[in-house]
């Protein structure tokens, strides 16, 4: 038996054991544990670590957003100017830390900035918007902090259209030593037909959290399943909502922004504000018919075994203190590639965490085809002659 066959049975073994290994979490992600009598299980993922991203340009998922509207179509004293320089990348100078200082020497992450000088009647601000637009149902989660500088609106929120949209939302005029609530809101044709005025929306809460979301990095969440929206803070529940509940497909948005309405946003800021995002982790379902029918064939079983749960993150993932470094990492199934069969998956190049080998890549090899079965059989064959 030559030395030749020895090393090809080898390698097509290695091969299929690497492929099979990849089944791993090939049926999805689980809310709770799939044993349990609560669960959801989603079939896709985009997760972004902002902390470790420093050109905004890379195929990351994410496109920063530019558009200008008037007051009037704001609803407010000053239109609204999304602008390319009003999104940055603020990355960690340690690209193996995860605290520490930043290249610019303030909070790392993706800066939003609401600018405090109007410009032709419109107030400077940074939005970034998901590439992906169908995502049906899922759980969406976000590592921010919160501008102190009265004046402004930050939103991490799913869109559609404006009688579908989910809202976490925070009103910077809102924060002092007594009060730190967040806006949920759920946008429906009620609220259209209320004229998007909160406080006559049906779903609408103001509610208060424990903590001041301008001290540091908070995990902001809501889980959407059909007749429901759960809304969540650092893993704790906060409320659900369940009336005229979104049925469409659409995307994530962040933004940081002003109007000078001051019913809600008030400002402008007295100063130029920042948000400060450390990372998104979307796990849902999707609404394209081509990922519906590849998911169907291979998961049409069920298989609990291949689905995995995610980690509920009920820390704050901040990075000041002592072990800043520690608190701040999270768990990303994208820095293992074996957790990520058949993802669509992002480029992110300067991050030494990330499991991708550059560019949008599919990855798919959770099983051996036949064909190379086949081989694997002829060559052990031939190597027992």
């Amino acid at each position: 038996m030559s030395a030749w066959f020895r090393r090809s049975v080898s390698l097509l073994l290695l091969s299929y054991s690497a492929s099979t290994a990849l089944a791993f979490c090939e049926c999805g992600y689980s809310v709770n544990s799939t044993s349990g009598p609560d669960h959801s299980v989603f079939t896709e993922l985009q997760e972004t670590d902002f902390l470790h991203i420093s050109d905004l340009t890379d195929d990351i998922g994410w496109r920063p957003q530019v558009y200008k509207i008037s007051r009037e179509q704001a609803r407010g004293s000053y239109g609204k100017n999304a602008q390319l320089e009003n999104v940055l990348a603020n990355p960690l100078k340690d690209k193996n830390s995860w605290a520490g200082p930043s290249v610019n020497d303030s909070d790392a992450g993706l800066q939003l900035w609401a600018r405090s000088q109007p410009e032709d009647d419109t107030i400077g601000m940074g939005e970034v918007a998901s590439e992906r637009t169908d995502m049906w149902y899922g759980s969406f989660r976000v590592g921010m902090k919160m501008s102190a500088v009265p004046g402004t609106c930050g939103a991490f929120f799913w869109f559609r259209n404006n009688t579908q949209e989910i809202d976490m939302e925070f009103l910077s005029k809102q924060f002092n030593e007594t009060s730190n609530p967040i806006n949920l809101v759920l946008q429906s044709p009620a609220s259209q037909a209320a004229g998007f005025d909160a406080q006559y929306t049906p779903n609408f809460d103001v509610y208060p959290l424990p903590f001041n979301p301008t001290e540091g990095f908070h995990e902001y969440r809501f889980d959407w399943l059909p007749g429901r929206v759960s809304f969540y803070a650092d893993g704790q529940w906060l409320r659900d909502m369940t009336l005229e509940t979104p049925d469409s497909p659409g995307h994530l948005v962040l933004n940081h922004w002003s109007n000078g309405d001051p019913l809600w946003s008030a400002g402008p800021p007295a100063e130029d504000a920042v948000m400060t995002v450390s990372y998104v982790k979307a796990y849902f379902n999707s609404s394209d018919p081509d990922r519906i029918s590849k998911y169907d064939k291979r998961c049409d079983n069920g298989d609990r075994d291949k689905v995995c749960q995610i980690p509920d993150q009920i820390t704050a993932p901040d990075p000041a203190g002592a072990n800043g470094n520690e608190t701040a990492r999270t768990y990303f199934f994208t820095q293992d590639k074996e957790h990520t069969p058949h993802q669509i998956l992002y480029d992110a190049p300067d991050n030494p965490f990330y499991s991708g080998a550059g560019g949008r890549q599919s990855v798919i090899s959770s099983s051996f085809s036949a064909a190379a079965v086949a081989c694997i059989l002829v060559l052990v064959s031939l190597v027992a002659l």
